[in-house]
């Protein structure tokens, strides 16, 4: 990975939190893989699921990669950046985060509330406006679907499971794992020093036996009803080549 764009923090919706991923990737052999951007997010089906929007993927040429990685380090602010743009910031407001790997550079810059007037007439304020110029490419990578790219399809997803209080409504889903109990989801470390929700890595084949049609791009809202008697609720998205859980 050489160049990476993530949004987090802020106050939202724990299934938010629970499917989160990387907004932009670029690797080292000029593949992307992207989230595009929507206007309108997917609504729940009959059964209250979310079919979340796939993801994108494409191959830069070494000519795209380089200007990319110069318009990033350069108008887009990262050469010269500090690690962190947080002070002074807005608690419930979520942080940008990129990560370069590129022209002797490594590292994160981490900055709060970037958009909007937050930052106007501050020290920091050229900066967040080339910040935000390098986002906003990123976020709209394709421009819209205009730049042809592919959709992106993993043979690993992340699953995420949490306990929930028993309702009649949705009707939960049967215990689709004969092999794995709800206690093989696994709380972990996080690199800022946090835990996880518990969570595993599911094969393709475990996602398919939840018998739910156009799982690529991820889902949300699966209600189950564990093999201990609970009821649980499942997020599932796909994983990136380099990510572990």
């Amino acid at each position: 990975m050489v160049l990476r764009l993530e949004e987090g923090g802020g106050f939202v919706p724990i299934d938010f939190l629970a499917s989160q991923a990387p907004t932009f990737t670029l690797y080292g052999d000029g593949i992307i893989v992207f989230q595009p951007k929507v206007e309108t997010f997917p609504q729940p089906d009959a059964a209250g699921v979310v079919h979340n929007i796939p993801w994108r993927t494409a191959k830069l040429d070494e000519t795209q990669i380089q200007d990319l990685l110069a318009f990033s380090l350069g108008p887009g602010g990262l050469g010269p950046a500090r690690d962190a743009y947080i002070d002074g910031g807005i608690a419930d407001a979520p942080n940008t985060i990129f990560t370069v790997r590129a022209g002797g550079l490594d590292k994160t810059v981490v900055i709060n509330a970037l958009g909007g007037d937050f930052g106007q007439g501050q020290p920091d304020a050229q900066a967040r406006v080339s910040f935000l110029r390098l986002a906003e490419r990123l976020r709209d990578f394709d421009k819209g679907g205009s730049i042809p790219t592919d959709v992106y399809t993993s043979d690993r997803y992340r699953g995420v499971l949490m306990e929930r209080e028993a309702q009649p409504e949705p009707k939960p889903l049967a215990w689709p794992w004969p092999a794995l109990k709800a206690t093989d989801f696994k709380a972990e470390q996080t690199p800022d020093g946090g835990t996880s929700l518990p969570r595993r890595v599911l094969s393709t084949a475990e996602v398919d036996a939840l018998g739910i049609d156009d799982s690529v791009g991820g889902l949300q809202g699966i209600v189950l009803a564990g093999p201990d008697g609970k009821s649980y609720s499942l997020i599932v998205r796909p994983l990136l080549v380099e990510e572990k859980a």
